[in-house]
């Protein structure tokens, strides 16, 4: 599959998008991976600087950073892109769609595989963070401004700081989640949590008070 064919899979995906020819020479999420396709192929053949040079000129002309060892599958739609980092071992499938502020970035702690594996037909929302050398399974949703720390199972859907997993394979795992989940209708996981354990806090309080009073 080559870059006439991704551009494809982003005018599909783009309901936004008007013909193919305005994908390819106006949505910066194509010229990353022009840029990366370049870099990637040098890198492969160890021509170490000219590949960081090619994937720095990438970075400045399109503000996605895609370090050019990373490895990339098919159809990778990264909209409106800026400020996208991708890491050196970060490994994406086919099929994965990225908005802008994304990082699949390493925790500092780890060498070797250092950043996250995507696998087929994931979606990471807008400013999420996945750190460390986790997976993402096939099919997952990862909700916007979430922070994944470790690896989500297939078919499943998370969110928050640090991310949890509202729904898997089509069941809801958190009882607030709703029928549908988009990127506007998540669950306030922490709001949650905080709401139950005042309600914890208050029932022990209650009790103690009954118990102070016998």
């Amino acid at each position: 599959m080559g870059l006439l064919a991704d551009a494809r899979s982003m005018r599909k995906k783009d309901p936004a998008a008007r013909s193919l020819i305005e994908v390819m020479l106006l949505y910066p999420g194509f010229h990353a991976l022009i840029y990366y396709k370049i870099s990637h192929w040098l890198y492969g053949h160890k021509r170490f600087f000219l590949a960081r040079t090619v994937s720095q000129w990438g970075r400045g002309f399109t503000g996605i950073e895609i370090h050019p060892g990373a490895t990339i599958g098919n159809g990778l739609f990264i909209d409106h892109g800026m400020g996208v980092v991708i890491g050196e071992t970060a490994e994406i499938g086919d099929n994965v769609t990225i908005y802008h502020g994304v990082t699949l970035g390493g925790t500092g702690k780890d060498t070797g595989k250092r950043h996250p594996t995507i696998c087929d037909n994931v979606l990471i929302g807008t400013g999420t963070k996945v750190l460390g050398p986790i997976t993402i399974g096939e099919n997952s949703r990862i909700g916007a401004n979430s922070v994944v720390l470790s690896c989500i199972p297939p078919n499943a859907t998370a969110i928050g700081i640090p991310a949890s997993i509202v729904r898997i394979n089509g069941q809801k795992v958190c009882s607030h989640a709703s029928e549908d989940l988009d990127q506007r209708d998540y669950p306030d996981i922490v709001h949650q949590q905080l709401a139950n354990l005042a309600k914890r806090v208050c029932a022990m309080e209650i009790e103690n008070e009954n118990k102070k009073k016998k």
